[in-house]
């Protein structure tokens, strides 16, 4: 599992630096989509570029789709399930 400072590091430089939160909802609700990302889309390199926890939906031969969060900032691109 990747250090409490790598996640800081992180979310700061992908993430908040991109920003500018227009209040603390705003805020909260960018550091929530953030995290979903870094947990289920996003690859790390010291888990010899796995994923944290990856979705089961995720296939070989289906159709590539894309998911954007935080307004495009974070973006994702997968295989559906055939």
């Amino acid at each position: 599992m990747p250090t409490r400072s790598a996640f800081v590091l992180s979310i700061k430089s992908e993430c908040l630096d991109k920003i500018v939160p227009l209040g603390e909802r705003h805020l909260r609700h960018a550091i929530r989509e953030y995290v979903e990302h870094y947990h289920h889309e996003r690859h790390h390199q010291g888990l010899d570029s796995s994923i944290v926890a990856p979705e089961e939906s995720v296939g070989a031969d289906g159709p590539i789709r894309h998911r954007e969060r935080v307004g495009g900032i974070l973006n994702h691109y997968y295989r559906e399930a055939a």
